[in-house]
């Protein structure tokens, strides 16, 4: 290894340079190694540079992690002219380490960032943890024993301690990454201030009518002991229920209205036998009709009895009879006659009605639905259009109160509880019919354990009269994909209210009093507002535990005669988060508008963040709080399954970087490979990681970095009295421009709408078809063999000069430690062509001209490409024959008519149709002069509007082959051609 790719492994950038001066510079062709045997090699001007083919990624990018982060944050917001772009982050919740996911999600923040610096614009991105909730407040408990016993403030230092550790974690994760933005003043949901603003919402909120208590259904998980929004839930599809068919039995005068004789039951159906003690009516639809039916069973128990069932179901509840039975039906109903009939509830013994509901359906079932109201959203909405009280026997831990029966009392209502139901129903002979089957059901997203639907007061939001405005709200708001417009609008226009009330400590409180005799709450804005001053000056939502009611009542209040309690609910979490948005307040320079450019997070925040942020900015200021909706999928593995420590193939981002204990299972890859995979991967959908994948990814950056080496090598003592003014350049150097610039507008085409992959698919594109297949291979000649200063030389170097500067703009903000390292190695070509940043991102991205821009001159190069083509099949017939080896040694004639315009074509680039084809000598004739010897290939080649026979023959030259070029120019054996004496003539002289 010489001195400089030493310096390099282990050093900085100064090493490196001073470690060149004594060292062998790299040359880049293959044939260099053949120097010492070849008297003219001194004379080549091979490619030299010190820059590496091989990264060494996780030791080179920490050397320009600063430059192109910390540095440059502020550079660009004391310099860069404007106009001002925001993009406002998600917070992450602080309660553990990073994983994959989060590292796709900031590298796509960054990716728009840093794009957006390099347009000049200055480029706010202040970073945000979300620091209250019940996973912090878990993690922070869960090593303790004794855990009730806590009061609320040390559970509340507990959670705030880890929170805060959690983030110091993350942050230097985060910086890891190469994530650029205000590391050093992060916002955080737990921080007095946050704490003060989200309240001013919510008291705007209380303001203007959308806050209301009540005692109704809610989502209950009794592992968290908590009442939880629809957005932390997660559906688990292998949940396993027990479905009863259950008799309530008719009483007496209710018989009579049926002109039935003996005893009648309403047979009921449901998948969640726990909830029959709370049932409180039974509904049938008025239209339905309804069948009094005799059930006769003569083989198992000998039995018989009268049923009222829907008719539509009568068919599947036979199939549910023991064998045998048979079914008689007596009297058909419609189902407005059946309306006030009483029956006995099955469990409790009280009497209820049957009453009417639109919403019963004769699908499934029994036509007669049991109605619980105090456990499910459909019948409390039956509950209270009927009069009926919202019932709800169970407690905070998911067990039966001492309201029920003693044989319940105390069980847990999705285990020993629903089975203890179920027995009951058996030895009082009530139950038709049992069986388990497995369905989707809702899960606490936290625990990973079943919730149920249980009547508690809470605290809502009045989503229904927010979400039309809303829903036009997004009318303005770009949001990619497409798709996720009907999503998000989905979730929000079926949706009527939000539960934003929990039964946590940790979090922000619900500043709400209650008159300790009535219940009654106190909630006003100048209550709030008072309370909302009190944490402002108290070090935070500490105050409302800490200090005493006579201190955070407001003075109005305080001598009206009544004694109050505080309250002992907290925010739901989305509230906190969704009231990020008012940190922009004072930030932003539009204050009328949405604060936010762009937000962007996983589609799960649809129902999340995204909605959260939208309601409480509609509630507040009636619009939007973004311009801009991202949303990316999630983390897969390579074999395309979720993530998931139970399946053990989940990815921590730092191994990946740094390289596992055996580098070679786990090599060190560094963080450009990473963030070059989430640029090219179209993060709209699920994005696949693993090993197979790094793989890739690592040729394709090797790849890059060769391309970029040769360009650096051939750069190599290039200078500004060098470079060629536009107008002098030779015609396929223009042509490389005119690639470039349409290169550059595809790019930014897709940066523009965000489409990351498309512009580094273009890069690719680019890289292959116009650089390493045709440009550099014809480049090649002029570049090693011309002397230094010869024009077609200097016009070709000043090309490479343009496109090393746009290809390492283009590919910065997705692997900004490979694009510093380049600029760092390119310094002294590009400070005297005028490029004098210390950093990339201070240029612009987009450094073409418009000039370069020629469609004539691209049509012509068009037409030679497909000359080129033609020529080459014939060239590859005399290698076939074995009587040429290299191109170099075949002599082309190409025959085409003169009058056509491609035959005026070639006769205009006939210098040049040498290098295009990449041989010795091309000789142009008419299509009736085509030799008669060598190896011929015909096409037909259409442009210009018109199609024109092309023949391209091939033979052996009849000159010798240079031994400085190796083209077959030399008159005699072992003699330079005529350019080659030139050339070193020229050298001896000097």
């Amino acid at each position: 290894m010489n001195q400089s790719f030493a310096a390099l492994r282990r050093g900085s950038v100064q090493q490196i340079k001073a470690a060149q001066a004594g060292s062998t510079s790299m040359r880049i062709m293959s044939f260099a190694s053949k120097a010492n045997s070849n008297p003219y090699s001194h004379t080549v001007k091979l490619p030299k540079t010190d820059f590496p083919l091989r990264a060494n990624a996780a030791v080179r990018e920490k050397q320009f992690r600063e430059r192109c982060t910390d540095k440059l944050y502020e550079w660009q917001l004391k310099n860069n002219p404007g106009p001002q772009f925001i993009l406002h982050d998600g917070p992450p919740y602080a309660n553990g380490d990073l994983h994959i996911g989060h590292f796709m999600n900031k590298v796509l923040k960054d990716i728009i960032n840093r794009y957006q610096v390099m347009q000049g614009k200055r480029v706010v991105y202040r970073p945000g943890f979300d620091g209250h909730g019940l996973p912090i407040e878990q993690k922070a408990l869960e090593s303790l024993k004794d855990q009730d016993s806590l009061d609320p403030m040390e559970i509340r230092k507990l959670a705030r301690k880890f929170a805060l550790k959690a983030v110091a974690r993350q942050t230097k994760s985060f910086k890891d990454y190469a994530i650029m933005g205000e590391w050093t003043r992060p916002y955080l949901t737990l921080d007095p201030e946050y704490e003060a603003n989200q309240l001013q919402i919510f008291k705007t909120m209380v303001s203007k009518g959308y806050i209301y208590r009540q005692n109704k259904p809610v989502y209950w998980s009794p592992s968290s002991r908590t009442a939880l929004a629809e957005a932390e839930l997660e559906y688990n599809e292998e949940h396993t229920s027990t479905s009863v068919y259950v008799k309530m039995a008719l009483t007496a005068d209710s018989v009579a209205r049926l002109g039935a004789i003996g005893n009648v039951s309403a047979l009921i159906w449901t998948t969640t036998p726990w909830t029959l003690p709370a049932n409180k009516a039974i509904a049938v639809h008025p239209d339905l009709q309804y069948a009094l039916v005799k059930v006769t069973q003569v083989l198992e128990s000998k039995a018989e009895y009268q049923l009222l069932v829907g008719t539509d179901r009568l068919e599947a509840i036979t199939a549910l009879l023991p064998e045998g039975s048979s079914v008689q039906i007596l009297n058909t109903f419609s189902g407005d006659k059946l309306e006030g009939l009483g029956y006995t509830s099955a469990i409790s013994g009280e009497e209820c009605r049957i009453l009417l509901a639109n919403y019963v359906t004769g699908d499934s079932g029994t036509g007669l639905v049991h109605s619980a109201p105090g456990h499910g959203q459909e019948d409390y909405e039956f509950g209270l259009a009927n009069g009926i009280d919202i019932y709800s026997p169970v407690d905070d831990y998911g067990r039966f109160t001492s309201d029920v029966r003693d044989e319940l009392v105390g069980k847990e209502v999705l285990g020993e509880g629903a089975r203890a139901v179920v027995k009951l129903l058996e030895d009082k002979q009530l139950l038709l019919h049992q069986h388990k089957f497995t369905h989707s059901y809702p899960y606490d997203w936290r625990t990973k354990l079943p919730i149920i639907q249980r009547a508690t007061p809470q605290w809502f939001a009045n989503v229904g009269s927010l979400k039309e405005s809303a829903r036009r709200s997004l009318q303005d708001v770009m949001i990619v994909p497409e798709a996720g417009r009907r999503r998000l609008e989905s979730f929000v226009m079926g949706r009527s209210e939000w539960c934003i009330s929990r039964q946590r400590v940790w979090g922000v409180p619900i500043p709400v009093f209650y008159n300790a005799t009535s219940g009654e709450p106190l909630m006003t804005t100048e209550s709030i507002e008072h309370v909302i001053e009190k944490i402002r000056t108290n070090g935070g939502s500490d105050a409302w535990w800490t200090l005493p009611v006579e201190e955070l009542l407001a003075p109005k209040y305080r001598a009206d005669g009544n004694t109050y309690v505080k309250g002992t609910d907290t925010m739901d979490v989305w509230f906190d988060s969704g009231s990020s948005w008012k940190t922009l307040e004072d930030i932003a320079d539009s204050k009328d508008g949405a604060y936010a450019d762009v937000y962007l997070e996983g589609s799960d925040q649809h129902r999340g963040w995204f909605q959260s942020s939208l309601l409480t900015s509609n509630a507040v200021r009636g619009l939007a709080p973004y311009k801009v909706l991202l949303t990316h999928g999630f983390t897969l593995d390579e074999h395309r399954r979720k993530m998931s420590k139970s399946i053990g193939n989940t990815l921590v981002p730092s191994t990946v970087i740094e390289g596992g204990k055996d580098k070679k299972k786990e090599p060190a890859y560094g963080v450009d490979l990473l963030r070059l995979v989430v640029g090219s991967t179209d993060y709209t959908h699920d994005v696949s990681f693993g090993p197979p994948v790094f793989a890739q990814f690592s040729d394709t950056l090797r790849k890059i970095r060769s391309t970029m080496r040769f360009m650096l090598g051939t750069l190599d003592g290039f200078t500004a009295n060098m470079a060629v003014p536009y107008e002098q350049m030779s015609s396929i150097d223009r042509y490389i421009l005119h690639e470039l610039y349409h290169f550059k507008q595809k790019a930014r085409a897709a940066f523009d709408k965000y489409e990351f992959f498309r512009a580094m698919q273009a890069t690719n594109n680019f890289t292959n078809s116009e650089l390493s297949a045709f440009y550099f291979d014809i480049s090649k000649d002029c570049l090693y063999v011309d002397g230094q200063h010869d024009m077609q030389r200097r016009s070709t170097q000043t090309a490479l000069f343009h496109i090393l500067l746009n290809y390492t703009t283009t590919l910065a903000p997705i692997t900004c430690h490979l694009a510093e390292e380049v600029w760092e190695f390119f310094s002294t070509t590009r400070r005297e062509l005028g490029k004098t940043g210390d950093s990339v991102f201070q240029e612009a991205w987009d450094q073409t001209q418009s000039k370069w821009n020629d469609p004539e001159l691209a049509e012509e190069w068009a037409a030679l490409r497909k000359i080129r083509s033609v020529a080459n099949r014939a060239i590859e017939a005399s290698r076939a024959a074995r009587q040429i080896g290299s191109s170099l040694e075949s002599e082309l004639t190409i025959a085409v008519a003169f009058g056509s315009r491609l035959g005026k074509l070639l006769n205009k680039h006939g210098n040049e149709l040498r290098k295009v084809c990449i041989t010795s000598q091309v000789t142009v004739c008419d299509a009736d002069e085509v030799p008669s010897d060598g190896f011929k290939c015909e096409d037909f080649i259409t442009a210009f509007g018109e199609t024109t026979h092309v023949q391209a023959v091939s033979c052996r030259s009849s000159l010798y082959k240079c031994p400085r070029c190796w083209n077959f120019h030399s008159t005699q054996q072992d003699t330079l051609c005529c350019r080659c004496r030139n050339v070193v003539n020229h050298l001896e002289a000097q």
